[in-house]
């Protein structure tokens, strides 16, 4: 696939609102990348040499622990970047960084990265205002982790990467999902089948069709919203 020619053409929220000469300074870096499920992106602690800005699917950042279990701490999609760490100064990753959902996307070296983002930039006041918003996504999903209920984060995530998905369908298999929410397997097929059974969502192997939005936001915990209206305010667009 070409790069797109101008920003216009990008899907990528921070891209697509450059200036035309921003763009036109990146383009010549910019490396498209097909980002299937469970692409890693970084392992916690490794050098980062690019950047990536999602077209389309979603990226999760993972805890990850000693023995192997992990726990989901962000998501990222079309309305940002992966990894934010660099804004930090650091060129390693904090922490483990794959895809959940599969897309593609736009990839930019650091040291690129970096140059854009030393002069008076519009990537870089839109950067920062991502930052704003992931941070407030990370601390809500502290929250969320440990006060709310495993169904109704089920609901969350469900919204959450129905926001970045074109249609009604999600493609992820029961297992990546315990993995995101941090329970296991027979958790999720247990709610799975709950959630079908009062018609909020419809699940084949591998496929979660949402059936029923509105249903859907009344399962949901209140960080579902509260994260929406973050990156509102930061963006100025509903995170999608």
């Amino acid at each position: 696939m070409q790069i797109p020619a101008s920003p216009v053409d990008c899907t990528n929220f921070l891209l697509a609102h450059l200036p035309e000469n921003e763009y036109r300074a990146l383009k010549p870096h910019l490396e498209f990348i097909p980002t299937p499920i469970h692409f890693n992106f970084y392992r916690r602690d490794e050098r980062i040499d690019y950047v990536y800005f999602p077209l389309s699917g979603e990226h999760s950042v993972l805890a990850v622990m000693e023995d192997g279990s992990s726990v989901e701490v962000g998501t990222i999609g079309s309305e940002g970047f992966s990894t934010i760490d660099v804004l930090t100064g650091s060129n390693r990753s904090l922490e483990t960084v794959v895809c959940q959902i599969a897309g593609a996307s736009l990839r930019l070296p650091l040291s690129v990265f970096r140059e854009a983002m030393q002069t008076e930039t519009v990537l870089g006041r839109l950067a920062y205002c991502y930052l704003r918003a992931y941070l407030a996504q990370v601390s809500q999903s502290v929250a969320c982790n440990r006060l709310h209920t495993t169904e109704e984060r089920f609901a969350k995530w469900m919204l959450m990467s129905h926001d970045r998905v074109p249609g009604d369908e999600i493609r992820i298999t029961q297992e990546y999902l315990a993995t995101m929410l941090g329970v296991h397997r027979p958790t999720v097929s247990l709610i799975a089948r709950d959630f079908q059974r009062l018609g909020l969502i419809k699940y084949t192997r591998g496929v979660i069709t949402i059936a029923d939005r509105e249903g859907m936001e009344e399962a949901s915990c209140e960080c579902y919203s509260a994260v929406r209206k973050q990156f509102e305010r930061a963006l100025g667009i509903p995170m999608a």
